[in-house]
């Protein structure tokens, strides 16, 4: 199974788009999506969110875009700029340079940012340069779980030490009981004599570690509902030829 939603080229989309909010980076874009130019260093993103314009039928729902790696707060700015709601999380890593070392903001999930929109009212947003595709299964895009994102949004907001993580799926389910975490759920491993827990986006496949304190989690039963996930290729399709 293919994760990504199909759409005809441009100019043959019978429909049109919102925008997003997000992150940006001082410069300028060319014509083409693969033409950028960065004039100075990336102002770090910080996560915004506004009200979406333009002609909506209702059907608002959080999306997963797939975009030009390393250009994500670029894009992110741009469709912010159209009015589209956007979150890009972030997390802060140490770069090496040959004089100095520096602490800076990168995609917890590179290559990709969050978008809430209207699929059937998003023409500019699929013409945005950088945005390659909507993931989704075959011909139909598929929401990402709510849910899913905002135990993100908690884990960000705590503060506490996170980094990105391999996908999880199996595992000793847990929830939080403790302060600003206080009912995240998610998978308890141990990882050089720290405990970390979990946070998975399952369309695609990526996952967030967050230190945190064992006395602070209880096991959650287990139960038999099937999960909406379907395996099998990620490999994406280009939504606008690129």
């Amino acid at each position: 199974m293919v994760l990504a939603a199909v759409l005809p080229l441009a100019d043959e989309l019978p429909f049109s788009i919102p925008s997003l909010s997000g992150t940006f980076v001082a410069g300028a874009y060319l014509a083409r999506p693969e033409a950028w130019s960065l004039d100075s260093e990336e102002t770090p993103f910080v996560n915004v969110s506004t009200d979406a314009s333009g002609n909506s039928s209702g059907r608002m729902s959080w999306f997963a875009l797939q975009v030009r790696s390393r250009r994500e707060s670029v894009i992110a700015a741009q469709l912010m700029e159209q009015g589209y709601e956007c979150f890009l999380p972030l997390h802060k890593s140490v770069r090496r340079w040959s004089d100095r070392m520096k602490e800076v903001e990168q995609p917890l999930f590179p290559g990709y940012l969050f978008s809430r929109f209207d699929f059937l009212n998003c023409r500019s947003l699929l013409m945005t340069p950088g945005v390659q595709q909507v993931l989704g299964n075959g011909r139909n895009p598929i929401p990402v779980e709510e849910r899913e994102l905002q135990s993100i949004r908690q884990a960000l907001s705590s503060g506490l030490p996170n980094q990105p993580w391999p996908y999880l799926q199996v595992g000793e389910r847990v929830r939080v009981n403790h302060g600003s975490l206080n009912n995240l759920e998610g998978i308890l491993i141990n990882f050089k004599g720290s405990h970390r827990i979990v946070l998975s986006v399952t369309l695609l496949q990526r996952s967030v570690a967050l230190e945190i304190d064992l006395v602070w989690v209880t096991p959650i039963p287990e139960t038999n509902a099937p999960s909406r996930v379907l395996h099998g290729s990620r490999a994406p399709i280009p939504i606008l030829g690129q």
